[in-house]
């Protein structure tokens, strides 16, 4: 499997946990206030998985144009 493609099927777990973490801000956000408390440590996850997301997007881009 090449580089290319690792990264492509990184990319695509990645889509996935930040899909998921998405989902539980959004869930959480809709049962408000109950579990107020973990809008913070949820919002954090969703953040760090998008962040990655983007990371490796750009890992990717930079290697299809090399």
């Amino acid at each position: 499997m090449s580089d290319l493609d690792t990264l492509k099927a990184e990319i695509k777990k990645l889509s996935a946990r930040a899909m998921d973490a998405k989902m539980n801000l959004h869930d959480l956000s809709e049962e408000l206030p109950i579990n107020w408390d973990q809008i913070l440590p949820t919002a954090q996850k969703a953040h760090e998985a998008f962040a990655e997301l983007e990371k490796k997007r750009a890992e990717l881009k930079k290697l299809e144009t090399a």
